[in-house]
């Protein structure tokens, strides 16, 4: 076991609490193989009738994942990288595939890997903290966890465009786009959790009792500029039409954009043109579990990690430096199977 997740079991539910406050409760491999390790219990458990998934203190529900150990990995051979990738997939694929209702508290930051643990649950609760994200564009890793399954399902092209520019959503934003459930005041958590214990075959409506009307979504205003700006599948068609418009909004997400990866950006669109059209989770997952395997050891991801954790320049040079120099051929390369041996695999 291990300090950094908190399991314990409260009435007749599994509770599972994130307690990395200092990293903002990001994940790492042990916190993955003891949330399994519960699940798996659970599952089998008639006096557990539900799980919930919240964090102990501070600011964050979840940050990610071991991002530096991930780079130091990705600099040697990859081989504890891609382990945790491996592990993590796995717990992302068991709660989406559960058979008991998880209830995700996304009480904060809930960015990357708190992505990944919170949307596979039936109940996502968002309150007035919540500041959700994939900000891995920025970082040269790729949208995964299972990102390009459930970006690609959001409203119009709204899954793109938060894949692409790494645009952080508050909570009214989450509950409006379907990526929450629930939006609670955080004063009512510990009530809501204290009810669902004691009556886990209640947990929507007592949800919806402790609910409040959400502040409006700012991003709604958006959705037709989003919709129209970031219609293509192809990168540099996304560009030129947002240079093409010449406002306000445009420019600002340009501006973001270029901040950002073009290969992971180049990445980011074919996974989630291709995710959309999938029908197994499963298959998700071993498509991101090859992507990740070699992304973690390239130029783009070393060069991300230094730049905004290492460094703290937050300068990235990357390579290739634009969307036309990543050819199709080099993002084929970063999509291809892996051999069956190396394949990633659900748990059995």
């Amino acid at each position: 076991m291990t300090d950094d997740v908190l399991i314990s079991t409260e009435g007749r539910i599994g509770r599972i609490s994130l307690n990395r406050p200092k990293a903002i409760h990001a994940l790492n491999l042990t916190m993955c193989e003891a949330m399994i390790d519960a699940l798996l219990k659970w599952q089998g458990d008639d006096a557990v009738e539900a799980v919930t998934i919240d964090h102990s203190e501070g600011r964050g529900f979840c940050a990610g994942g071991d991002i530096r150990m991930l780079a130091t990995s990705g600099a040697k051979d990859g081989k504890e990288a891609r382990a945790f990738f491996h592990t993590e997939y796995r717990l992302n694929h068991l709660l989406f595939t559960y058979p008991k209702s998880v209830v995700a508290f996304m009480d904060g930051i809930t960015m990357g890997g708190g992505v990944g643990i919170s949307q596979p649950a039936k109940y996502r609760v968002a309150t007035e903290h919540t500041r959700f994200a994939m900000p891995e564009t920025g970082i040269g890793l790729f949208p995964d966890v299972g990102g390009g399954w459930y970006l690609p399902r959001l409203e119009g092209r709204v899954g793109v465009f938060l894949a692409l520019t790494g645009a952080r959503l508050d909570g009214a934003e989450c509950l409006a786009l379907g990526l929450a459930t629930h939006y609670l005041p955080s004063e009512k958590l510990a009530e809501a959790k204290e009810r669902i214990a004691a009556h886990p075959d209640r947990i929507g409506g007592i949800l919806g009792e402790l609910s409040i009307t959400a502040p409006s979504a700012a991003i709604t205003q958006h959705i037709d500029k989003i919709n129209r700006l970031f219609a293509s599948d192809t990168y540099e068609d996304i560009l030129t039409a947002l240079e093409t418009d010449g406002g306000e909004w445009a420019q600002k997400e340009l501006d973001a954009l270029r901040t950002k990866s073009p290969q992971t950006c180049k990445i980011a669109l074919r996974q989630l043109k291709e995710g959309g059209a999938m029908h197994d989770f499963a298959a998700q997952m071993t498509q991101e579990y090859a992507i990740g395997s070699r992304v973690v050891q390239m130029h783009d991801f070393l060069e991300g990690v230094r730049a905004l954790i290492v460094d703290k320049d937050n300068s990235p040079k990357w390579n290739p430096p634009t969307a036309e120099a990543v050819t199709d051929d080099w993002i084929d390369a970063i999509f291809a199977p892996l051999p069956d041996e190396e394949k990633w695999t659900p748990l059995t």
